[in-house]
């Protein structure tokens, strides 16, 4: 068994009754991010953007040949006093580009009590209201090995009640193959746009897959890590049974002060590599832990630069 496998395999007790995740007071956070993010942006999501669709936008992008019933308005009489060509003029064509939350949801990140799958259907929701209050193209999507379940395309501020139950009833558990589950992802999704995943990335197969699936398939990809320092150190010793959260493997360890270092560096040395990884290829890479405020992520988020622009 591997070192950085050993956090996914610790039984843990049943979590405790769950409180409602988005309260009045979640909803008043959300309202306030909102605000803010229209102060630093005025208002410019990164969604809303020219696409390199040509069509018949404002400003000018190229020229192409005339063919008939093409309308003649578009036609370049400059060119042709000129050069006796008929060329017809192009323009960029103002397109919002969907915002998409691709939610892990395997059994990784409900282990230990939820608190990673929390923080993420948090992030999902107040990024996602940033959007929609925005007038962004806004899907989120529960992936494990597969799509589990998929909240519709929706658009407008008073869409969030949606997106929040949809966030609280998501369904969570199952294996997970972030590679997999998008490509099915991309094949339902035929309208690009930013590709927001939320996830721990703990990919028996690589989290680097998942991430290339959409690279090549024209999604702008931005990773959102979440992470929880306790599984770089448990509270752990001595001969244990521990066992895989998502296969229900078992196995026997003895736990030592060494094992357990050899542990917290390969969890860090594996996050790094995330992060490497992402920056090698321009992927916007932002690590969020599961015991920061949710709104604190967010306004970091917008003091970096990431996300909006």
């Amino acid at each position: 068994m591997g070192v950085l496998d050993l956090f996914r395999r610790v039984s843990s007790r049943p979590p405790p009754p769950r409180a409602p995740l988005f309260d009045d007071d979640f909803q008043a956070k959300l309202e306030m991010l909102s605000i803010v993010s229209r102060r630093v942006f005025a208002g410019r999501m990164r969604a809303d953007r020219r696409s390199k669709k040509k069509g018949s936008g404002v400003e000018f992008a190229d020229h192409r040949d005339y063919v008939p019933g093409d309308d003649f308005r578009y036609v370049d009489w400059n060119v042709y006093q000129r050069f006796a060509r008929l060329l017809v003029r192009l323009y960029e064509e103002e397109e919002d580009l969907g915002i998409y939350f691709l939610i892990d949801a395997s059994a990784s990140m409900t282990f230990g009590g939820s608190k990673k799958l929390d923080q993420a259907r948090r992030l999902a929701a107040a990024l996602a209201y940033v959007g929609l209050a925005n007038l962004d193209r806004v899907t989120i999507v529960a992936l494990t090995d597969r799509v589990v379940a998929r909240m519709p395309t929706t658009r407008g501020k008073g869409r969030i009640f949606k997106v929040l139950e949809f966030l609280e009833s998501m369904p969570s558990g199952g294996r997970t193959d972030l590679s997999e589950a998008l490509r099915t992802f991309v094949a339902q999704h035929k309208r690009r746009g930013l590709a927001v995943l939320i996830s721990d990335l703990y990919d028996p197969a690589g989290f680097e897959a998942g991430i290339n699936v959409l690279r090549y398939n024209k999604f702008e990809p931005y990773v959102l890590h979440v992470v929880d320092q306790r599984e770089a150190r448990p509270e752990l010793k001595g001969d244990l049974v521990v066992y895989d959260c998502e296969t229900g493997e078992e196995r026997e360890v003895t736990v030592t002060e060494a094992l357990l270092e050899r542990m917290r560096e390969a969890v860090a040395s594996y996050g790094a590599g995330i992060e490497r990884f992402c920056t090698s290829r321009q992927v916007p890479y932002f690590a969020a832990d599961v015991d920061t405020p949710f709104e604190e992520l967010v306004l970091d988020l917008f003091r970096r630069g990431g996300f909006l622009r």
